[in-house]
């Protein structure tokens, strides 16, 4: 077993976590395309025909020849003969000869001849079965093509992709009802304390309600997983291990609050050590909050061990398990975090040498953001339910000064 919190950079502890974790592949099933909000996409998907179906119209308007609205202007209009409207769903019964021009609808099927659509707004009836032109348009204009977006064989999307809702618009609009996701990977969670009691027990002096199973199934379910509760476990040796023992069997990681800082009844790294090999990889990370966090891999299935302050925990379990989510997954498409830059308003003293995660509130200015410092003490879950957003200052600093532009990470 590794030196007992010895402290390891988060991104090198994350690096030997990975080493030692196989490949994965993901089982997959087949769901409703309308109920993929979210699943990560277990296939390559290829279009089966041509998108759009037909060219269109973007606007509201008039479908023209080009050449025929060249000149137009305010002062000297051009004047086109109304041959029809064109049906929203259906194909027009007509072609555009020089000089003439037909009523098109946004969405509208491009009549043959015809080449742009003027929008209405620049157009005027005087007189019946004429039309009066006042700005010219260029070959195209608001018009899509057939097969502009995708061709038939065309790649849509590759598996590894996360569907957000426009990704599931895309896959009805080509009639894509169904398909293959990777099935959402089981994480166990234990909580662990002679402390810890559920959240519906009227608490009594020295104890309090078990916060990080229901913050961690709400992370893993945002992030993808499904979450398993398997309770608040007391400090006993021989019942954390059964429990994790358990856990282990049952899901294809597993997570364990509390029992993760060096004291002699925090028993979490002695029991992954013993719940396969190689065991426990990192046991500390030079990050605050969250010094006694825990990686082990245990006959190829990650264990974390947290710490049990509520927001250590959410802090590391978004360093570090919601990468593991994302390797069970078969997530190939990251996609950046959600940032914005801020104008730090007070002065933010850090150790020397550990990496520093601070909650931060946001206040919209004309000239962009400023970032608030909220000074939190890691067991006071309402320190981070007021934050906007958490703010990282490096190891390598022992501070920001007011004034700095600092990135800030906004929290789901």
């Amino acid at each position: 077993m590794p030196e007992f919190l010895k402290l390891t950079p988060p991104d090198e502890a994350l690096d030997i976590f990975f080493r030692n974790m196989p490949t994965a592949h993901p089982k997959r099933e087949r769901i409703e395309t309308a109920n993929a909000l979210g699943r990560v996409l277990a296939e390559d998907v290829f279009s089966p025909e041509t998108l759009p179906a037909f060219s269109r119209s973007t606007v509201d308007g008039y479908a023209v020849r080009a050449a025929d609205t060249f000149g137009a202007s305010d002062s000297l209009p051009v004047y086109l003969n109304l041959v029809g409207e064109v049906p929203m769903g259906g194909e027009p019964a007509f072609a555009l000869r020089p000089t003439e021009t037909a009523v098109i609808h946004t969405g509208g099927m491009i009549p043959e001849g015809t080449d742009a659509v003027v929008m209405v707004e620049y157009t005027q009836t005087t007189h019946p079965g004429e039309v009066e032109v006042y700005k010219a348009v260029a070959s195209g204009q608001n018009i899509i093509y057939a097969g502009e977006d995708l061709k038939p064989g065309e790649e849509v999307l590759p598996a590894g992709t996360v569907l957000r809702p426009v990704e599931i618009g895309g896959l009805l609009a080509l009639g894509i009802t169904e398909i293959e996701v990777a099935v959402k990977p089981r994480i166990g969670i234990l909580s662990s304390g002679d402390e810890v009691v559920e959240p519906h027990v009227s608490i009594s002096p020295g104890q309090v309600r078990d916060i990080n199973s229901y913050t961690l199934s709400a992370l893993i379910e945002v992030h993808g997983g499904q979450p398993v509760r398997y309770g608040v476990v007391k400090d006993d040796p021989d019942t954390l291990e059964a429990r994790m023992a358990q856990a282990m069997q049952e899901c294809e990681g597993v997570v364990v609050t509390a029992g993760s800082s060096a004291s002699i009844r925090d028993l979490t790294a002695e029991v992954i050590g013993r719940m396969g090999k190689p065991g426990v990889l990192v046991h500390g990370v030079n990050v605050r909050p969250g010094k006694p966090t825990i990686l082990g891999v245990c006959d190829g299935k990650p264990a974390i061990g947290l710490p049990g302050n509520p927001v250590s925990a959410l802090v590391i379990a978004g360093i570090f398990v919601v990468p593991v989510l994302r390797h069970l997954l078969g997530v190939t498409c990251v996609r950046p975090a959600a940032q914005v830059s801020a104008k730090l308003m007070t002065n933010v003293s850090s150790p020397d040498g550990r990496e520093v995660w601070m909650p931060v509130t946001l206040k919209a200015v004309p000239e962009g953001y400023q970032a608030e410092p909220i000074y939190f003490k890691s067991n006071l879950i309402f320190n981070l339910a007021r934050a906007d957003g958490l703010m990282r200052i490096p190891h390598t600093a022992t501070g920001l000064a007011a004034g700095s532009e600092v990135s800030v990470s906004l929290l789901n």
